[in-house]
């Protein structure tokens, strides 16, 4: 996907994977290009159902985590396409290919807070167009930490105004 995306620096982040522990420029904050949308819908069911775990998993140990979701089904939760509610991406080359982040809106959450976005991560390697595109992870964040590093918020449910940054979970 890189070579379809024009790179604006914004970021220098570190990323450590298994592969590689090299520094990234992401682009700035953009509107979905089509490139994008082809690749996020490889992995739309993979999100989809990477949201339901999430939220079962979370939901044992710590709900705050989902809680803008109390009250919404899991049907509900998850009916979003990518057309329609991916909203901003931001893109970065690797040696190994290119991270590609999404917000992608859900319609089901619509409260105080304003309308819901999750925070995804896919991976489109290189040299092969986006029928290889995997899907990374979720964003899900445990901040505010206390004098003793424990969070005390847990939001997998971003609002609008939270930015499309790097994370790696």
């Amino acid at each position: 996907m890189g070579e379809h995306l024009s790179f604006v620096p914004l970021a220098i982040v570190q990323i450590t994977t298994p592969a590689s522990a090299e520094p990234v420029e992401l682009n700035a904050p953009h509107a979905p290009t089509e490139k994008a949308f082809e690749a996020f819908e490889i992995v739309e069911h993979k999100i989809k159902s990477e949201i339901l775990k999430s939220r079962h998993d979370w939901d044992k140990h710590e709900p705050r985590m989902w809680s803008r979701a109390a009250g919404i089904s899991n049907e509900d939760l998850v009916a979003f396409s990518i057309r329609n509610d991916l909203v901003e991406c931001r893109s970065a080359p690797t040696s190994y290919g290119t991270i590609i982040l999404g917000k992608i809106r859900l319609p089901a959450i619509n409260d105080e807070e304003g309308e819901g976005f999750i925070h995804v991560r896919i991976h489109d390697p290189p040299n092969r167009g986006t029928e290889d595109v995997v899907f990374h992870s979720l964003f899900t964040d445990e901040g505010n930490r206390d004098a003793d590093g424990h969070p005390t918020t847990w939001r997998a449910i971003q609002t609008r105004d939270t930015p499309l940054e790097f994370f790696n979970e």
